[in-house]
Formats: C-alpha cells, sequence, structure tokens
C-alpha cells in the first residue's frame, strides 16, 4: 500500500521502491500468494496489492514470480474478489470502476446519532479509515497506471464490464435489505444540492484535519493516515500545507530500514510496549528506585490523556485520564492501555506518591465512565455494539464497531482488584457476570486483540487470579483452567495460529511460541497453579528455548488487528512476557507473593471520589 501511495502522491523514490518490493518479493509464498501472517495461506487482497505493487514498480507479468501470483489469483476468483478496501484502492487507480465500490455520499457527515448509520456509531479506526475515504468517494479520483502497469490480467473478466460485485445473498435478509438501500443511495447521490455537498465536505476537511493533530495523527494507524493525506491532494494541498506535511512525515517514519530489508509498520506501540516492559520487570524484582523503573514511570505519567476525546459524545460528563496506544493521541485513549499502564505504575510503586495517586485515581474514573451496559469494557467507546452495522456492504471486514469483549473485561477486572476493590463493587460484579456469560462452551475465553483464545483465557484468569482463592476454586474458572492444560503442546509451550479466527474448533493449536506459552504460564499461575506439571513443563521451555545471542525467537503473528483481516506481530512480546512468566514463578517457587499479590491484597488503595460512579450518563446505562 504504500509502494502505490507514492504513485498517487507523485512522490516515487525508486531507491526505497526497490527495497520494499524486495521484501515483498521474499515474503511470497511457494504458490505465488501472500498470506497475512506467518504461516498463513495465501490471502486474495494481500496478493493483488502485492502483486500490483510490484507492477507498478517495473516487474512484466511474464517473469516467473508474477505468472504464479497471476494463476493463484485466477484459480481462487479473480480480483474482483477482493475486499471493499482493495476495490477502492483498484478503483482510484483505473482498475476497476467507482461503481462496484460501496456508496460513501459526503453527505453521511450529516446524518444524526439517531439514524440508522452514523459516524459516532462505529468504531474509532473505522471513523479515522470511512472520514478520509468519504473525501476521496466525493471525488472519484482515475490515476491510471503508464502502459502496461495495469492488472487486467487479475479479473476474470473485463474489469470495465462489470456493474456489481456485491450481491444479494439467499438468507441474508439484513445484509440484502442493506444492499439494497445502498443501491438506492447510489441513485439518489448525483441529486444531491450542490450547496449540501460543499457543507458536507467542509464539515469532512474540518474533522480530518482535527484528527490529524499529534504525532502520528488520524489514530497513529496506517490506512487512516494514507487516506487523510491523499483526500488533502485530491482537495488541491500540496506538501506545504502543515497538516499535508505532518502526515507525509509520519507515514515516512513507519518506514522501518534494517540490516537486510525495508519494510513498513502498520503503526507503532511505545505505550504498550513501556507498561508491559515495567510489568515485566517490576515482577523479575526490579525495585522502584531502579533508574529504569523511574524514567519509564515519569516517560507514561507524561503520555497521561486528559481531553475529552471522541468517547466523550457518549459520556460528556466524564473527565478524561486515560493512556492512548501511540505516542500521541488525545482523541483515542483506550481502555486497554490504560488498565495495563496502571497496573504497570502499581507494581512500580508509583501509588505512594499523593500526585501520582491522583493521577492514577483519574485514570480508574475514567476506565469505571467508560463501562458498557452489559458488564464489560470495549477498547475506545462506550456501548459501540450495534452489531446490525456489520451487514452494510462497507463492512465486509466484519471489524465495523467496539463491543465490550472477554480480554478487555479481564483486564479492567484485574486492575480493580489490584486496587483492592472485591466483588461488592458494582462495577467488578457486572465485569464477573458479564465474563461468566461470554466463557466458550470448552471453558476459554476469545481474545480479541491478541492471538486469541489462549490471550483472551490468560487476560480472564490474570483477572479473576487477583481476587483470590474464593473466585478461582469455582466450578467455571476450573474449566478454564483444565482448558489451558488440554491444549499445551508436547514440548512443554502453548501456540495458537491465527487460523482459529476463521476456524474456531483449531482454537489453542499452533507450534509453541514463547509468548502464547508465557501468557499461559501467567493464566494458570494466577489462579494457583504454579506447582502443577503443567507449568514446570511450560517453565522448562522457556529456558529451553532462550539462546543468548538472540534470546527467544518468535516469527508468529500473535497480535490480532482485526480478526481475519490485519494481524500483528510485536517484536517485544518474545522479550517482556517471558520475563513476566519467569519472574512470577521464581517468587512463587519461593514462597514469596508477587507484585499483583502484594497489591491486591493490601486493602484498597485510596483513591479518593470517583466522580464517574454517579454521573448522569453512568447511571443511566445501569438502570437501563
Amino acid at each position: 500500500e504504500y509502494i502505490l501511495l507514492q504513485y498517487l502522491l507523485d512522490s516515487v523514490d525508486k531507491s526505497l521502491e526497490q527495497r520494499l518490493t524486495d521484501y515483498i518479493l521474499s515474503r511470497q509464498l511457494p504458490d505465488g500468494s501472500w498470506s497475512l501472517y506467518e504461516g498463513g495461506d495465501g490471502n486474495m487482497s494481500a496478493t493483488v496489492k502485492a502483486y500490483f505493487a510490484l507492477k507498478m514498480s517495473g516487474r512484466k507479468a511474464d517473469t516467473p514470480v508474477m505468472q504464479r501470483a497471476c494463476a493463484w489469483i485466477l484459480r481462487n476468483g479473480g480480483a474482483e474478489r477482493s475486499n471493499v478496501f482493495t476495490r477502492i484502492l483498484l478503483a482510484t487507480f483505473g482498475q476497476l470502476p467507482w461503481r462496484v465500490v460501496p456508496a460513501m455520499p459526503a453527505e453521511i457527515v450529516l446524518l444524526p446519532r439517531w439514524s440508522v448509520f452514523c459516524l459516532e456509531k462505529v468504531s474509532y479506526w473505522s471513523r479515522c479509515v470511512i472520514v478520509p475515504l468519504m473525501l476521496i468517494f466525493a471525488h472519484r479520483p482515475v490515476c491510471r497506471p503508464a502502459p502496461g502497469h495495469d492488472i487486467r490480467e487479475l479479473f476474470k473478466k473485463n474489469p470495465q464490464d462489470i456493474k456489481r460485485i456485491d450481491k444479494f445473498i439467499p438468507g441474508s435478509h439484513l445484509k440484502n435489505i442493506f444492499l439494497m438501500l445502498e443501491r438506492g443511495v447510489k441513485l439518489l447521490e448525483p441529486l444531491s444540492p450542490a450547496p449540501l455537498r460543499r457543507h458536507s465536505i467542509r464539515k469532512l476537511e474540518a474533522w480530518t484535519r482535527t484528527h490529524m493533530r499529534g504525532t502520528g495523527g488520524m489514530g497513529a494507524i496506517y490506512p487512516a493516515m494514507a487516506n487523510a493525506v491523499y483526500a488533502l491532494k485530491l482537495l488541491g494541498y500540496d506538501a506545504n500545507d502543515p497538516d499535508m506535511q505532518r502526515g507525509l512525515q509520519s507515514l515516512a517514519e513507519l518506514v522501518v530500514e534494517g540490516h537486510d530489508q525495508t519494510l513498513v509498520q502498520p503503526c507503532v506501540s511505545p505505550v504498550w510496549d513501556t507498561c508491559l516492559s515495567l510489568a515485566a520487570l517490576a515482577e523479575a524484582g526490579l525495585r522502584p528506585e531502579r533508574k529504569a523503573i523511574r524514567q519509564a514511570t515519569e516517560w507514561l505519567f507524561d503520555k497521561q490523556v486528559f481531553a475529552q476525546g471522541d468517547w466523550a459524545v457518549n459520556a460528556p460528563d466524564l473527565n478524561g485520564g486515560g493512556w492512548p496506544f501511540q505516542f500521541e493521541n488525545d482523541f483515542y485513549p483506550d481502555i486497554d492501555d490504560t488498565c495495563m499502564v496502571v497496573m504497570a505504575l502499581l507494581r512500580a510503586g508509583a501509588q505512594r506518591d499523593p500526585d501520582n495517586r491522583k493521577r492514577i485515581a483519574q485514570a480508574v474514573n475514567w476506565v469505571l465512565g467508560m463501562q458498557n451496559s452489559d458488564g464489560g469494557w470495549g477498547a475506545f467507546d462506550i456501548d459501540n455494539n450495534h452489531e446490525y452495522l456489520n451487514n452494510i456492504p462497507l463492512a465486509d471486514h466484519g471489524a465495523l464497531l467496539d463491543p465490550s469483549t472477554a480480554d478487555l473485561t479481564g483486564r479492567g477486572v484485574e486492575m480493580l482488584a489490584m486496587l483492592g476493590y472485591d466483588r461488592r463493587f458494582a462495577p467488578l460484579a457486572r465485569a464477573i457476570g458479564y465474563l461468566q456469560a461470554q466463557q466458550e462452551e470448552c471453558g476459554a475465553w476469545f481474545g480479541r486483540w491478541g492471538v486469541n483464545y489462549i490471550y483472551g483465557t490468560w487476560a480472564v484468569l490474570s483477572g479473576l487470579g487477583a481476587l483470590g482463592e474464593a473466585v478461582t476454586r469455582q466450578d467455571w474458572v476450573r474449566k478454564a483452567v483444565e482448558w489451558l492444560k488440554s491444549i499445551q503442546n508436547e514440548d512443554g509451550g502453548w501456540g495458537e495460529d491465527c487460523i482459529s479466527y476463521e476456524k474456531p474448533e483449531l482454537k489453542g493449536r499452533g507450534a509453541s511460541a514463547p509468548s502464547q506459552t508465557s501468557w499461559a504460564l501467567l493464566g494458570l499461575m494466577a489462579v494457583g497453579e504454579t506447582g502443577s506439571d503443567a507449568v514446570a513443563k511450560g517453565i522448562d521451555y522457556l529456558t529451553r528455548n532462550f539462546n543468548d545471542a538472540t534470546h527467544w525467537e518468535e516469527r508468529a503473528f500473535t497480535g490480532a488487528g482485526f480478526p481475519k483481516v490485519f494481524y500483528l506481530r510485536y517484536h517485544g512480546y518474545s522479550y517482556y512476557f517471558p520475563v513476566w512468566a519467569l519472574g512470577v514463578y521464581a517468587r512463587q517457587r519461593k514462597g514469596l507473593m508477587t507484585r499483583q499479590q502484594c497489591l491486591s491484597r493490601a486493602g484498597a488503595l485510596d483513591l479518593g471520589e470517583l466522580p464517574a460512579l454517579d454521573s448522569p450518563c453512568y447511571r443511566a446505562r445501569f438502570e437501563r
């Protein structure tokens, strides 16, 4: 995508392009396709984009690399089988007609919150991607490649003759209704009054510019950043425009120049990596006085966000106090990072300082105020759970929304337990009820943000374990323990492939990986299994697979961006999670309490008033 964007921006660096195409070629599978993750099968959209980028950079269609890719695409239905966002990219280059792209009229920005669809009803990442896409759709640009660089050969039929790609599906009534509505919107869109269209475009531009502020901007995720920059170009701005300039710089900073390869990462995760590293070091025994602990603590406090972001639409009476995933993201702090940062700060002893305790209280208050009405937590918004919207033609990726998930709810439970709250605390009781309702028949929990059921089960067990034996001895908790033990590999480790998102029957199955082994170990040890054979074998796996030169090697993608669509490999996971697991094991085998246990058993930390619990929005949510 980065290679193709440079052609849209007229800023191709042929030397960089060559290094990036070398990387793409190194990732091609023997059957000619490209996958979404290490060890995965070929993916249509990834393969079409890889082929197109290679063709634009000068690769001829008659070379073996291109012939294998073309043959794979045609065998699997042709480039017309690409997902919606790939189709939009192809339409931008004139490889598909714009009529096959789902309607995204600019006037959507004017829809009120009570309407069937509006921007406030979709997740933050969808908003950041869709808003600049609506600006692009309003222009419907066609940037045709030079002769010989098109990809007509990837289609089963002449792409310019394709009338529609999204078709009615027998039995899928809601999808079919939305498809009919979308076709009606396409017919009516040309009738929109010019003043209304101009007003809508101005609002979209203002929203985009506002959300491009800060390091990265637009949530600091590649698709949204790229769309925003291209949208500004279509509006007539050049590199002298401050927002365009900052956007281009942020995209360039995602390019990673290694000693043997050059690639583009989709995002950065400094807050997440820092708080997890801090937690691991604290559980491994580093004292709060150590320089690394002190500096990390100060850095995290510096990144706390007090501004009211987009989340405030559903909680205008809630004060800020969360943490983002990135270096800077005032509009979208998230529950996962905030809970993990608070727990890391507690482990590091930051609460001993009254000023720090006040800051922690502000974060806890924000998390409590963000609890969903079902008792769980999502990532960025409150009650962003309008499931029917996953049936609109634009949502073929199935990740349009941000509902409660077990992994984030487990994180909220763990944070509250570490602060000394118990099941008598209403938010905690609601969360436990949500987790019981979400447990799979086998005993596991789904992992939305990590791969997959091992991750979700670790997050939940860590939270429940912090509540003490009265909870961990319950039958439903023991069922999760037995599931984790049942999926342990012969080598003593644990592993799970990303395919479990598409085939849940394969949950918990895959080659052992250091990060996933550590999650299983941490989950088991949290509920009293430190002395079990399963934990001993898992610890042995970690120690046997440590190399003095390379430490723990992990090529598996164990992070989930959007299940089935976009996966991540966090390069820090194979460092701090094993250190964390080994640290906990070492302390418990010596009969010592972990930092988490010391905190959760010390009684409630005095955080003062938590105004979120008495706010009108919060009360109304749970009175319903």
